[in-house]
């Protein structure tokens, strides 16, 4: 062994230098990154790049030669990240102190501005926090509480999605969707004023739904019986005789029927009241 050494020491030296080399240029990229190649410094080449239209595994994930000690390959995540929001205290139109938790999930659609801008993921989100409590503060304090529990609350978040997006593409990601976890009114006092506050605002607004219902009721009654007061009139001056019939009648049901049988009159058989039965003459 040490004569083979001696013999092929430079021979054995160059073939480690050249497998050292060989394994430092070769780098894998898997389907779940993309990687940005930077040359001294300055980013040069993006491999595997995130395309909407590229199925999985049909991407150019795989393996990748590069500049050993010159070339410096950062891989950045494809997959829809997360970024959580603490609870904050935000101020409604209405002026309610609520505790939100917020969160948002994006991807990185361009490496290059967010190595650029960034340097890396866990970066990014510290830039991106700040402007999504920024964006949900301002679009929130323009809503009432009572707003956030009705179907407002997703245009709600439509606005705060695409107002962080704008902000997000300066730094090479896509605001995919913006969600609330929890709106809540906070724990004592507050809490219980604004439950007070929202049990009177609704007993007053029931109080004039009904005020306003009387009103057309008393409206509609009013119509009804001039337009009967007017019918009465028309079928009197056609048909007087009729006319003196059907209010007898009329007088007979209320008497003998709607009194259910309760009502006692003591009258004479040729009294007025009886006219109708015995045959107008």
């Amino acid at each position: 062994m040490e004569n083979v050494w001696q013999r092929y020491r430079l021979v054995i030296i160059a073939v480690g230098v050249a497998l050292v080399a060989a394994l430092s240029s070769l780098f894998v990229v898997p389907e779940t990154k993309q990687a940005v190649i930077i040359s001294a410094g300055n980013p040069t080449k993006i491999v595997n790049i995130y395309r909407p239209d590229e199925p999985y595994g049909q991407t150019g994930a795989g393996f990748y030669w590069r500049v050993p000690f010159y070339d410096r390959v950062q891989m950045v995540e494809r997959r829809v990240l997360d970024l959580d929001m603490d609870n904050q205290q935000v101020l409604t139109s209405d002026q309610q102190r609520l505790q939100v938790n917020a969160y948002a999930r994006f991807r990185i659609i361009q490496p290059v501005s967010m190595v650029e801008r960034a340097g890396d993921e866990n970066r990014l989100r510290a830039q991106l926090s700040p402007i999504l409590t920024s964006v949900l503060r301002q679009e929130l304090g323009r809503r009432t509480f009572a707003s956030l529990l009705t179907a407002e609350r997703g245009n709600a978040m439509t606005n705060i999605r695409d107002k962080l997006d704008a902000q997000a593409r300066q730094y090479g990601a896509q605001i995919i969707d913006v969600r609330i976890k929890a709106a809540d009114l906070p724990e004592g006092t507050p809490l219980q004023a604004a439950f007070t506050r929202m049990q009177s605002d609704r007993q007053e607004e029931a109080a004039t739904i009904r005020a306003q219902g009387r009103k057309n009721a008393q409206i509609i009654r009013a119509e009804a019986e001039a337009d009967a007061a007017n019918t009465y009139a028309a079928a009197y001056g056609k048909d007087p005789e009729f006319y003196n019939f059907y209010r007898g009648m009329e007088s007979y049901r209320r008497t003998f029927i709607d009194g259910n049988g309760e009502s006692s009159m003591v009258l004479s058989e040729d009294n007025e009241y009886f006219r109708q039965f015995r045959g107008i003459r």
